[in-house]
């Protein structure tokens, strides 16, 4: 009976285990355990790595983009500064003179200046039809003015031919109302795009300039998405990035808070002021909404019946005695409350 408990409590502490009987130690479950350890840990080890891969992915992205950026704002600096002085005075980067334009019997443009100049950010204002957005299409020689000069860096590009405008639209770009996104390419194609046609970087630096654009303007991991799957001011800010990808020295905005939301037409707005910034890029927003436009003018002008009505400081319009813009800004402010 010694010897019985002896063996028991011998096997109770493992130091004489039980035989099977083939006369062999019965496997045990601590192996299994033992592997499903190694594997939890493989497994941690995998993310860490994989999580380690995608923060060095986007830390290489925003080196690569501030980069691309400071590149840009020292071509914008040098670029501002070359722009002609007129009397003494900083010279217009932008500029309408005394600018015509009709569609038949209908007078779209009459007799209409303003000027923008380098750095600047200039709100069109107006109803619907008064012909915000075909200035703007002017500007980029998608029409041409019946009379009148438009000035770009002080040259006169009224005149010029297909060919001269394309070095124009190096220069100033422009964002669309509908964002003019190419829909059968992804997001990150759609911001390369003009990475790839100047053919200086490597396949690797367009990827990381285009995430690290993605990134600025707010809309980080969509990549891969389709323009449809985007919501209206998704593709407006993608439309931004991609107008960044060409380092403009300016850019043309056509309606950016229209049907997105007022969250969004915020965070358009801080975006469209940092930008101007940060890079020193003269800016044309075309906009209904005169919120929008307090964040953002240095100037305004006015545009009711073909004519510029007013053209000045946001401080000069709110002092102006003109009916008309008096009307206009009183039912802006009965329609979209502060």
């Amino acid at each position: 009976m010694a010897e019985t408990k002896t063996e028991t409590r011998d096997e109770a502490e493992g130091k004489n285990p039980p035989q099977n009987g083939a006369g062999e130690a019965p496997t045990t479950v601590v192996g299994a355990d033992s592997d499903g350890s190694q594997a939890e840990a493989a497994g941690r080890e995998d993310l860490i790595g994989e999580i380690s891969g995608e923060a060095q992915e986007a830390d290489e992205a925003q080196v690569a983009v501030e980069e691309f950026m400071a590149v840009a704002a020292q071509q914008n600096v040098a670029a501002n500064e070359a722009v002609p002085e007129r009397r003494n005075k900083p010279g217009p980067f932008i500029a309408f003179d005394h600018v015509y334009k009709s569609f038949g019997d209908l007078v779209v443009l009459d007799d209409v200046s303003f000027s923008v100049l380098p750095g600047e950010t200039l709100c069109i204002l107006g109803r619907s039809g008064v012909g915000k957005s075909v200035a703007l299409k002017i500007l980029m020689g998608f029409l041409k003015p019946d009379k009148g000069r438009i000035l770009v860096a002080g040259e006169d590009i009224s005149g010029f031919s297909e060919r001269e405008l394309q070095a124009v639209r190096q220069k100033v770009t422009m964002v669309f109302q509908n964002g003019a996104l190419f829909d059968s390419i992804s997001v990150g194609e759609n911001v390369a795009f003009p990475l790839r046609e100047r053919g200086d970087l490597s396949e690797d630096q367009m990827q990381q300039v285009a995430h690290g654009l993605l990134e600025m303007v707010g809309v980080a991991g969509m990549e891969g998405m389709l323009p449809s799957d985007l919501s209206t001011g998704m593709k407006r800010s993608v439309a931004i990035a991609r107008a960044l990808a060409s380092q403009p020295e300016a850019i043309l905005y056509d309606e950016p808070t229209t049907m997105v939301d007022p969250l969004m037409g915020h965070l358009l707005a801080e975006l469209i002021s940092r930008l101007k910034t940060q890079l020193h890029l003269t800016s044309i927003v075309v906009t209904h909404d005169m919120r929008f436009a307090r964040r953002l003018a240095d100037r305004i002008v006015f545009l009711h019946q073909g004519k510029a009505r007013f053209f000045g400081t946001v401080d000069e319009m709110d002092r102006t005695d003109d009916p008309v813009l008096k009307e206009f800004l009183m039912l802006d402010e009965l329609v979209l409350p502060a």
